[in-house]
């Protein structure tokens, strides 16, 4: 198992695990069927990543992407030192440290980048999940009532964040 920076030919393999995350589990934002699959979306988002302010991390297994990490920075000087995560991890490769390992490597890129605010939110039914988080220093902020619609129903998110000391 390898964490790494994200590279342009990873383009094909990492629209491949997200249209497979969407069809694993509820708890990210896209249904089955609904994320883009044009993979010129997927590989501008990456240079992005590459050539800019933001960072993907992505977990790898021989050849395959198993998991990722995304964090994009805040734009205007004001948010300049926050950062938005989103994580998803393939169903067959949960509960093996993979989440932890990309915790590790954001610590290190966010404290070289002089960020000190990473936030993200979580499906407040998402326990693992939120464990994972709070284990590496994310603590709740808050509650979004009524924050997504899965399966007809409204479900709640945790606001999370974890604060680095400057």
């Amino acid at each position: 198992m390898e964490i790494r920076k994200i590279k342009v030919e990873d383009a094909n393999n990492y629209l491949e695990m997200l249209l497979n995350l969407d069809n694993e589990t509820k708890f990210m934002m896209f249904e089955p069927g609904e994320r883009p699959t044009d993979i010129n979306i997927a590989k501008n988002r990456i240079e992005k990543s590459i050539n800019g302010d933001n960072l993907v991390l992505v977990a790898t297994d021989e050849e395959n992407i198993v998991g990722f990490l995304s964090v994009q920075r805040g734009g205007p000087k004001r948010i300049k030192h926050t950062g938005y995560i989103v994580v998803g991890i393939r169903e067959k490769y949960r509960g093996k440290g993979i989440g932890s390992k990309l915790f590790s490597e954001l610590d290190r890129w966010a404290i070289k980048n002089k960020i000190t605010r990473l936030e993200l939110s979580v499906i407040c039914s998402n326990s693992i999940a939120k464990h994972l988080y709070e284990k590496n220093g994310f603590e709740v902020e808050g509650v979004k009532k009524n924050a997504m619609i899965i399966d007809g129903k409204y479900v709640d998110e945790f606001s999370m964040a974890k604060i680095y000391n400057s």
